[in-house]
């Protein structure tokens, strides 16, 4: 992996970021750890995907104070035994001479980056700042429509480089938007499954069919309908009101056609004022009526709701949580604080992702979800042990090792072999100083 230098300029840079290597980059791990923990290393093992780890740093528990306050994490070295991809045994820690050894590195579930775009970016290439077309959102369409022919020549190289910048960082999943407009047709779709396909035994993804432009501002209509008939996931919009100038028509067509085709939605929306208000309500209000689509139904940023009055944004938070509409927020976006906390307590899924990484829409992403954690627990105050190690949670968009009442929750025989080792020594120290990755592993495989 040999991915371009950045120039970044950070939301919140604080020491944590310099001192913890947080924009640790493919090919920066000493030789000394590249043995350890290299594929080389089970040349014995990998036909069989059989191995163990070894002096593996696990959570157990929490420590509490004489009032109920966690005051520290609980842990100890364990033996890991993964088979077929999944985690098969966990038991004392072994003095095995063919285990790999972990070394004592703290093992997370891997992360997930649950917005972003693969198929458009400049990273891999030669460093370009943002461009702003006149004309706010449509003039952006405008300039995209001028640079997508060039992007798209090499396309497929740039999200396999992007693919290992977030491997570095501890991700090995991805839900990414994929344009579909007249400008790319599905050729951007293509190329990326493309990409995805010479990266399936060490990255997972799903994938959101995305009218960058508009599903009826430019005539998307018939090319979101042929991709609707292949693998994607999701079906995708964009803020329907400031673009197409109908809510109800472009939500009726997303809704039916995500519906006809048995996938998910994910829909943009940036507008936060009225119409944005208007657009989250029809969606709840087609969710309600669809209850196929429970569960399976996301608002990406949503900035509306951190518009609204605090009374509102509790009565919009139990609409989504009882309707089961996720929100994936962007942390954090031009000083609007998203309400995330309410969110989570009336049972909202809240996610989050990178969103642009070094593409004509912003340069800022780094690709690290820790850090996006890191930066949600400085925006909401999470400073405790206890709440610190509930941030993962944005991280992983899943499992986290301790559940609230710190009973151990993963690994379990039987999960799913996809691991992060961390030189952290707890999920809140890894949260706080967005510790480094050490090694990737996905579906078994050691791929970083």
């Amino acid at each position: 992996m040999k991915p371009i230098a950045l120039t970044r300029k950070e939301f919140i840079r604080n020491s944590a970021l310099a001192l913890t290597g947080a924009t640790l980059i493919p090919g920066m791990l000493v030789a000394e750890d590249r043995r350890e923990l290299s594929p080389q290393t089970l040349a014995g093992h990998q036909g069989k995907k059989s191995y163990s780890l070894k002096n593996v740093l696990l959570e157990t528990g929490f420590e509490y104070d004489g009032n109920g306050n966690v005051i520290a994490t609980k842990t100890d070295l364990f033996t890991v035994q993964i088979d077929g991809g999944k985690i098969k045994k966990i038991g004392p820690n072994s003095t095995d001479a063919n285990a790999v050894d972990a070394k004592g590195r703290l093992m997370l579930p891997s992360f997930r980056d649950m917005h972003i775009h693969l198929d458009k970016t400049f990273y891999g290439d030669k460093w370009q700042a943002v461009r702003r077309g006149a004309g706010g959102v449509k003039g952006m369409i405008a300039l995209e429509q001028q640079l997508l022919p060039e992007l798209l020549k090499n396309s497929t190289y740039k999200a396999e480089k992007l693919i290992e910048l977030l491997q570095s960082k501890g991700t090995a999943f991805a839900r990414s938007h994929v344009n579909i407009e007249p400008t790319s047709k599905l050729d951007s779709l293509h190329h990326l499954q493309l990409a995805l396909e010479n990266k399936k035994n060490s990255f997972g993804a799903e994938l959101v069919a995305f009218p960058q432009h508009g599903v009826y501002y430019t005539d998307s209509v018939p090319y979101l309908k042929e991709a609707a008939k292949t693998n994607i996931d999701f079906i995708g919009g964009v803020d329907p009101f400031t673009i197409d100038g109908a809510i109800e028509k472009t939500m009726d067509f997303t809704v039916q056609l995500a519906l006809d085709h048995n996938k998910g939605i994910d829909i943009h929306l940036h507008e936060s004022g009225e119409s944005g208000l208007k657009t989250v309500e029809y969606l709840i209000k087609k969710v309600n009526e669809n209850h196929a689509l429970k569960g399976k139904t996301y608002l990406s940023h949503c900035f509306v709701l951190g518009r609204l009055e605090k009374a509102k944004q509790q009565e919009i938070a139990e609409k989504l949580g009882a309707a089961q509409i996720g929100i994936v927020s962007t942390i954090p976006f031009a000083g609007l604080i998203m309400p995330i906390p309410t969110l989570l307590e009336n049972k909202v899924t809240v996610m989050t992702g990178n969103d642009s990484i070094v593409d004509h829409w912003n340069t800022f992403g780094t690709g690290s979800v820790l850090q996006k954690a890191n930066i949600a627990a400085q925006v909401y105050g999470q400073v405790t042990e206890y709440g610190l190690s509930r941030m993962l949670k944005l991280a992983t968009a899943g499992p986290i090792p301790l559940d609230d009442k710190g009973q151990q929750q993963w690994p379990k025989p039987g999960d799913d072999a996809n691991i992060a080792l961390i030189d952290a020594s707890c999920s809140a120290e890894a949260i706080s100083r967005i510790s480094p990755v050490a090694s990737l592993i996905y579906h078994g495989n050691i791929v970083y």
